[in-house]
């Protein structure tokens, strides 16, 4: 994979420099596809199932006329835990009468009917902050003074157990972030079942019984897995002309290690049909280890890539080989969750790598220490059926692990202390046409830098990542830059073909900043028709076409390209 430049000269190890940081840019590019397959996030489905309730809808929003109705000059809220909920009913006791929503009941003449409707509306409001087990009542009182009790009436959890049928090795403590005694809320529920079900191989729902306590509920935990072991084996061609176009990769993961709801896998990717001699191979593992404890996310992820490639030189060739090394440690925190949303913080320390040879000797100009920390945040938003995801980050380089200085540093052309902003925004919305079921994903991603950047921080665009249509050998890559891709998706289950669909997209990108200037062109536009599906369902695969819309003149890719992807899982 290289990069064009407009009148830029310079020698074979700049070149070759050149070389090197696109294939780095690729590696990142194809681990973060890896772990995509592997940690693909599977929300939980809507299997909690409370208790019927015989409490009223609250559906009307103005106190009825009833005789007799007794002024109210106070509403107060008691009970256990009742100064948790209070918010509840201030919010209602602060409206004014001019509101659609049910208004202060203070100054209105309230029946029977009226003070049932108030307590519903301040139940309600509770329920759908998660507390689906508890319950406003109207105790029997006095009101002629004017000063109305709501009594609560909390649900907690009184036991939790697995069931009969749950396989031996479930375990919930760093799972399910709620314990006996607890208030219940629907909230803790769900991030159980997520912790439970972001194994592949585990299916969990939890069941919420009545206790023998007014009040009281018991979860009931469903646990089963079908094995801890999966193995994919998968073939492409999404590798390097320099390095070797076909690539196979094999993967080793095991579910629920330590039987902590813990997912580790180790991954391998290799070049396949290396040169004579095999001096031009590439190779790439990765290992990964995760584990939940309630709301709160701990990963690792190490990685090396190792590639080796021919150069012809003026009056011999020699092998120009380069390795790197890359760790990412981190924590993240869901700060917020609702029925209609989620919202994540996350912090990471990271360090990174590379050296580069020409014939075993190193080539001290191009080696790369660096270290820093990123933290940023993940919000996911449920828009009826559609879901949009936004993501924000904030990465810097510092001295730690002992970082070398980039030599690029002494002419503002890059630092090994970078500041980077970067953002992504993903949306997925299922729609119909006639009887043919649609989907439209979106994805905007793009980079902001305060610093110069070295290559392997930059942002690029152009190949199946970024900007389809183009074969990736090629790249348009700059300090900063965004990537646009638009696709629509037609499952094709009124054909007989179900579990495939016909996808067709087009994509643009574009790249400023320090670099810019030297490129032949700034902006990159390419569509995409393709296919995809599983059978038997042990096997994926992907077939696809792109053709280049737009491109800066000069710039070299084919008039065509296809690639494809298949996958043997087990």
């Amino acid at each position: 994979m290289l990069i064009l430049f407009s009148g830029l000269g310079g020698g074979t190890a700049q070149a070759q420099t050149l070389r090197d940081n696109r294939l780095d840019a690729q590696h990142i590019q194809r681990q973060q596809q890896q772990q995509q397959q592997f940690l693909q996030s599977r929300l939980p489905s809507a299997e909690v199932t409370p208790p019927v309730s015989d409490v009223p809808v609250a559906d009307r929003t103005r106190y009825p006329a009833e005789t007799p109705c007794f002024p109210i000059s106070s509403v107060t809220l008691a009970g256990d835990s009742a100064g948790r909920f209070a918010w509840a009913l201030d919010e209602i006791l602060a409206r004014g009468s001019a509101t659609d929503q049910l208004p202060s009941p203070i100054g209105q003449c309230l029946g029977a009917q009226g003070i049932e409707l108030l307590a519903n509306h301040v139940q309600n409001r509770i329920m759908a902050a998660g507390y689906i087990t508890s319950r406003v009542m109207v105790p029997p009182q006095n009101i002629g003074s004017g000063q109305l009790v709501l009594s609560l009436l909390p649900g907690r959890v009184q036991g939790i157990r697995f069931s009969d049928t749950s396989d031996i090795r479930a375990h919930r403590w760093n799972a399910l972030p709620v314990s006996e005694g607890d208030l219940l809320n629907i909230r803790d529920l769900e991030q159980g079942l997520e912790n439970f079900r972001r194994l592949p191989t585990v299916q969990a729902d939890i069941q919420i019984a009545p206790a023998s306590e007014p009040g009281q509920s018991d979860l009931i935990i469903n646990w089963q897995q079908s094995r801890p072991i999966r193995l994919m084996a998968t073939f492409d061609d999404a590798g390097s002309k320099s390095t070797g176009r076909y690539q196979g990769n094999l993967a080793f993961s095991l579910d629920h290690l330590f039987t902590l709801n813990d997912l580790f896998y180790v991954s391998h990717t290799r070049s396949l049909g290396s040169s004579a001699g095999g001096a031009r191979l590439a190779k790439d593992s990765t290992l990964h280890y995760s584990i939940p404890f309630g709301y709160w996310f701990f990963s690792v992820n190490g990685s090396s890539f190792n590639y080796r490639q021919p150069v012809a030189g003026i009056n011999e060739s020699y092998v120009y080989s380069g390795r790197s090394r890359r760790l990412d440690l981190t924590l993240s925190r869901q700060a917020y969750r609702d029925a209609r949303r989620k919202f994540s913080v996350y912090v990471k320390a990271w360090a990174r790598q590379s050296r580069n040879f020409i014939d075993d000797a190193e080539i001290a100009v191009q080696h790369r220490r660096m270290a820093g920390w990123e933290a940023g945040f993940n919000h996911r938003e449920y828009i009826g059926q559609a879901t949009l995801d936004l993501n924000l980050s904030y990465r810097r380089g510092t001295g730690a692990g002992n970082a070398r200085r980039a030599p690029e540093e002494q002419y503002d052309e890059g630092t090994s202390r970078p500041r980077i902003w970067r953002a992504s925004v993903h949306a997925s919305v299922p729609f119909a046409i006639g009887q043919q079921p649609i989907r439209y994903t979106g994805t905007w991603q793009a980079q902001w830098n305060k610093t110069p950047l070295i290559a392997q921080d930059q942002f690029s665009i152009g190949g199946r990542y970024t900007v389809r249509g183009f074969s990736g050998e090629y790249v348009l890559m700059a300090d900063r830059g965004w990537f646009l891709r638009n696709e629509l998706a037609f499952p094709l289950n009124r054909l007989g073909l179900a579990g495939h669909e016909f996808y067709a997209g087009v994509d643009a990108g574009h790249v400023s900043g320090q670099h810019a200037s030297r490129l032949l062109g700034r902006s990159l536009v390419g569509s995409v028709i393709g296919l995809r599906g599983s059978l038997f369902s042990h096997v994926q695969y992907e077939f696809f076409l792109g053709k280049p819309i737009s491109k800066p003149r000069g710039f070299k890719t084919p008039s065509a390209t296809g690639g494809f992807s298949i996958s043997f899982s087990i």
